[in-house]
């Protein structure tokens, strides 16, 4: 796979359940087939928006396959394969380079809080096991620590690290990242609401959230700003604003499912430990839903 191919609108897919708990995979299908409609660059399979944590090895598998089914050999496809513990980030990862993953996107590791030099030799040492391209994750405020420009800049150096999805919501440090940057890899947004700033210091998409509702928006948005047409893309970021802000109204990626439960896409169900989404916080996501037209489901 071409790593030209790694910029654009990423969807970071939930994971469909059904009643059972079990993944639904005519879900699973319907999903991957309304983003191929309406432009989604790539999609990444078990991120943080896809339950990654409670997604077994197996289904992991599985979940590769059926999308590729789906897509077509020439469609990156990007698995979330990061854990705490390197031997297993080293064995998600070259499971998924073996089920045709194109990518690997790999968070920095949780509740371990690592030092910098931790960081270094956990990306290190899974690149060193596979061949697959690697993506950095780096998410503070999930995993409670940050990686620094400085050893981001370090890890670019490993040849399979190909890029970062940033998403410490810290734009200063952000931009010392590209300060110091001097190759080719890609910085992805992981933050929807900052995808335009981070594209105007010279990232190349983002690995969004609000895409699973607002595929084509998300698309045109990204395409706009990369060809420097911030006014249009600025028009698309505001309609999305409330919706970018609502999926984070509760833990993601509970609000997201909801969404999509009301757009009758799939049904309402999550793993253990994510619940529902509190009555007060669905009535806020209808109203979001009903103003952008989306709202379909009005159980």
């Amino acid at each position: 796979m071409d790593i030209k191919k790694l910029h654009g609108s990423i969807v970071a897919l939930v994971t469909p359940f059904d009643e059972k708990g079990a993944i639904d995979f005519p879900a699973i299908d319907r999903l991957i087939d309304f983003h191929l409609q309406n432009g989604t660059s790539s999609v990444l399979i078990a991120g943080t928006t896809g339950e990654g944590p409670t997604i077994t090895n197996d289904e992991l598998k599985t979940l590769l396959s059926r999308a590729r089914s789906i897509t077509g050999d020439e469609y990156p496809l990007i698995a979330g394969t990061g854990t705490n513990s390197t031997l297993s980030t080293i064995q998600r990862t070259k499971m998924a380079e073996e089920s045709g993953a194109d990518f690997a996107l790999i968070v920095g590791p949780y509740y371990n809080k690592p030092t910098q030099e931790g960081f270094y030799r956990h990306y290190q040492a899974v690149a060193d096991a596979v061949d697959i391209p690697l993506i950095i994750y780096n998410v503070p405020g999930r995993t409670g620590s940050n990686i620094l420009p400085e050893t981001v800049i370090r890890l670019f150096e490993i040849p399979n690290i190909v890029g970062i999805k940033e998403a410490c919501g810290d734009l200063k440090q952000i931009q010392n990242l590209f300060d110091l940057k001097t190759q080719n890899e890609f910085v992805l947004s992981g933050d929807d609401a900052l995808t335009l700033s981070i594209i105007e210091m010279g990232g190349v998409g983002v690995i969004s959230v609000v895409a699973n509702e607002l595929p084509g928006d998300m698309s045109n948005l990204v395409n706009s700003a990369l060809a420097d047409n911030f006014e249009a893309a600025r028009i698309l970021h505001d309609k999305m604003l409330p919706m970018m802000e609502a999926n984070f109204i509760e833990s993601n990626p509970i609000p997201v499912k909801y969404a999509l439960f009301k757009m009758g896409l799939i049904s309402e169900t999550y793993r253990l430990p994510m619940v529902s989404l509190e009555k007060k916080n669905k009535d806020k996501l209808d109203e979001i839903l009903n103003q952008l037209g989306l709202l379909k489901n009005d159980r």
